[in-house]
């Protein structure tokens, strides 16, 4: 029985070693039983965007995950036909695992526009947000969440900081990368960079 999950969305367009290392830190610091990659549809804080077929992100991300027990993909948010909104993934989850502690994973940049996210009170309700901090234990002043987040929430984010190692992967930086012709070696693991080269993404973003 899952007690303790990790959700971990976006739109991992190509997963990378950030990502990973992101997870597995996130692990061993919360004691999660299990980390859910979840790939969004239409990420509501990407309008436009263009990203990767489905199929192809998904494919990328289980090549990843591959042999971890402890990470998982859900597809659930691209069996949607709609937006990708944190609070149906969230409601989703606890209606899966109901007896499950949830921490949504995400970073000091999205912490900050997290009172402008869809329902925030209502994901504060059912999921701890896990904020993953670089470069040490410091905790921010979290007060732009006082209207958003009530004090017991306030006390759990503040408990479950996740410090994560200075390193610098970027899926954008390797979309250039293949563009260009230059090598992703040792920045997404080896069964990604060749299903990338075997169906020659990247190569053009118009």
């Amino acid at each position: 029985m899952l007690k303790r999950i990790g959700i971990y969305g976006g739109t991992f367009d190509p997963i990378h070693f950030g990502h990973l290392l992101l997870a597995e830190t996130s692990r061993e610091t919360l004691n999660l039983d299990r980390v859910f990659f979840v790939p969004a549809k239409r990420p509501p804080h990407k309008p436009g965007k263009r990203i990767s077929p489905d199929e192809d992100r998904l494919a990328m991300l289980r090549l990843a995950l591959k042999g971890n027990r402890s990470f998982a993909v859900d597809t659930f948010e691209l069996e949607q036909d709609q937006t990708s909104f944190t609070i149906h993934t969230v409601e989703y989850f606890h209606e899966k695992y109901p007896v499950a502690e949830l921490f949504l994973l995400m970073g000091e940049d999205m912490l900050r526009i997290f009172p402008d996210w869809y329902q925030p009170q209502r994901i504060c309700e059912l999921a701890t947000p896990a904020v993953i901090g670089r470069g040490g234990n410091e905790i921010p002043d979290l007060g732009f969440l006082s209207g958003t987040a009530s004090r017991e929430c306030l006390a759990k984010i503040k408990k479950s900081r996740v410090p994560m190692p200075a390193v610098s992967f970027s899926s954008t930086a390797i979309r250039e990368f293949v563009q260009l012709g230059k090598s992703i070696r040792y920045q997404t693991p080896a069964s990604v960079a060749r299903y990338i080269q075997s169906k020659g993404l990247y190569l053009s973003r118009d």
